[in-house]
């Protein structure tokens, strides 16, 4: 037997009509990008049509089909440019027509299939003025040949003539109507691609901001986490190595505190890293984000690392927010740290937290030179001033408000307004 018609050994018949689709995609491929080739292959087409209709004989008169060459000739050069340049094809077209209507020249007929596809490329491409006008002509086209050229034959009456009219007149309009439809799905689609594209865009620009705002959060626990337990390890440290001949026992003491606070850290150090990592799965007990309750404390460490501190509450305690809690005691731990910064020799400070009806009021002030020398605002020596700005993103955070500034007698002044909210709402 020969091996014609039957399949290739080991292939699939989706297998072997991969080469035939491959093939039809790449002439389809071509077709598209070559768009006039085709519109040229069907000018060719109405060309050989009309030709057979002028060797027919249907012209009144030899005049009239000598102008029938020249008018199918513009007819098909209507169809091949058609979407090169839509409105001059257009106004090619009418001007056909009317050239028709003024040389009594009522063939080519199937000419008259160049104003269809004419019409509906102006309705889908061309330019509103162009699509207005070919609507208008599509709908005289009809009744202007039919008074030009009325039926004459023995069937023919006013009623016929004008069903005949109304639905050659509707396929026009059809034309128009389908074109149009094309070009309002078009304007529709392209809408959707570029509210597509705006939604990505604003999707971006704000996982940044959220990125960005993530940064500066883990920024401001890093701040306030290293930079208050390293003040006063660098302080205790100084001291420790001033009086470390002439007074051992408080070298001793000094060396205790710094150990006590480097294990604050690490443990805070420990809680930030529980918080970034909240998203994972693996268990694991973090020490809890401190608060108010923890305020002294956190006095009681500074004023053993040589801090004088007087600590008021006023007012009824009440539960508040973690946000509230946690940015209370770190107000007040910058704020003291700042202090032992910037405050030199002799300073003190006061801390007032008061529970009012709807806010949280807290004032820090001091006695040293910090505020006089502009060392708060300018960050002290390093010149990063990060723990001021760190206040007013915490406060901002929570809908409070700042003020800080020198006190005219000296030393520095901060007063923070946080909004009282009830744990749990």
């Amino acid at each position: 037997m020969g091996i014609r018609g039957r399949s290739l050994p080991g292939l699939t018949p989706e297998e072997e009509a991969l080469p035939t689709l491959a093939y039809v995609q790449r002439v389809y491929e071509f077709l598209r990008k070559h768009p006039t080739w085709v519109d040229s292959f069907w000018a060719v087409v109405l060309l050989a049509a009309c030709a057979v209709w002028i060797a027919a004989d249907r012209t009144p008169s030899p005049a009239a089909r000598a102008a029938a060459v020249p008018l199918s000739l513009a007819l098909a050069v209507v169809v091949a440019l058609r979407r090169r340049s839509p409105e001059k094809m257009l106004l090619l077209a009418i001007g056909t027509g009317v050239a028709q209507l003024v040389l009594d020249v009522q063939a080519p007929n199937p000419g008259d299939a160049a104003m269809l596809v004419v019409i509906y490329t102006c309705a889908s491409n061309g330019a509103r003025w162009s699509s207005r006008l070919a609507l208008t002509a599509g709908l005289l086209a009809t009744p202007l040949s039919m008074v030009r050229w009325p039926p004459h034959d023995e069937y023919s009456t006013i009623w016929t003539t004008l069903i005949q009219t109304f639905f050659l007149t509707v396929i026009f309009a059809l034309s128009w109507v389908i074109g149009d439809r094309l070009r309002t799905r078009r304007a529709y689609y392209a809408q959707l691609e570029e509210r597509a594209e705006r939604l990505h865009r604003e999707r971006e620009a704000q996982s940044k901001a959220a990125v960005a705002a993530e940064r500066a959060r883990i920024a401001r626990e890093l701040h306030d986490v290293v930079a208050h337990n390293v003040s006063v390890m660098v302080v205790q440290a100084d001291g420790a190595a001033y009086v470390l001949d002439v007074a051992p026992d408080q070298a001793k003491q000094a060396l205790s505190t710094i150990s006590s606070t480097g294990r604050q850290a690490l443990a805070e150090m420990r809680r930030l890293l529980g918080l970034l990592r909240a998203g994972d799965d693996a268990g694991g007990e973090y020490v809890p984000q401190p608060g108010v309750d923890q305020l002294a404390d956190l006095i009681d460490q500074v004023r053993g690392a040589g801090l004088p501190v007087r600590f008021e509450v006023a007012g009824q305690a009440r539960p508040l927010s973690s946000g509230v809690e946690l940015t209370a005691y770190r107000i007040v731990q910058e704020a003291l740290t700042n202090v032992r910064k910037h405050g030199g020799d002799g300073a003190s400070a006061s801390v007032l937290l008061g529970f009012g009806d709807a806010a949280l009021d807290l004032l820090i002030e001091d006695d040293g030179r910090g505020g006089r020398d502009g060392l708060y605002e300018q960050g002290g020596r390093d010149g990063l001033g990060q723990g001021l700005i760190g206040m007013r993103e915490r406060i901002g955070m929570v809908g409070g408000t700042l003020d800080a500034g020198p006190r005219p007698e000296g030393g520095f002044r901060i007063s923070a307004v946080l909004p009282l909210t009830a744990a749990g709402k």
